[in-house]
């Protein structure tokens, strides 16, 4: 067994492809409508889904209210290099970064967050 996708769902898929893709980085592996659902089937990531897991993004046409997020949802979390400039350079470009680059509580990773338009939680650990 092995993790395939988590799914999140969002309110405008060009502004979350362009969040995922452009801002972190990630690629658009596949994307599909389906008219008799009426929703949007996105699948990102940093590699090929046969070897990683990605994230599926799905737009529900009739959707017009923002998603409750709920309390149960924590974050995604992706491990990134120079987590202190890539802040900067994400905050110059209008990212929301909730948490700024320190290490992590009780612990000495450098860990900092951000939120993607939906305002899904998303920690940078740095690798680097």
């Amino acid at each position: 067994m092995r993790l395939l996708h988590t799914m999140l769902r969002v309110g405008d898929l060009d502004q979350s492809l362009k969040f995922y893709c452009d801002v972190l980085g990630m690629k658009l592996l596949r994307k599909k409508d389906y008219p008799g659902g009426e929703f949007t089937l996105a699948f990102v990531g940093y590699g090929d889904e046969s070897e990683t897991a990605v994230l599926e993004l799905t737009h529900n046409w009739d959707q017009t209210a923002p998603y409750d997020l709920g309390d149960g949802y924590g974050h995604v979390a992706i491990g990134v290099q120079d987590i202190y400039g890539l802040c900067d350079r994400l905050k110059a470009d209008g990212v929301k970064v909730t948490r700024e680059p320190g290490p992590m509580k009780h612990g000495t990773t450098v860990i900092a967050f951000l939120e993607d338009p939906d305002g899904y939680k998303i920690e940078l650990i740095d690798k680097g």
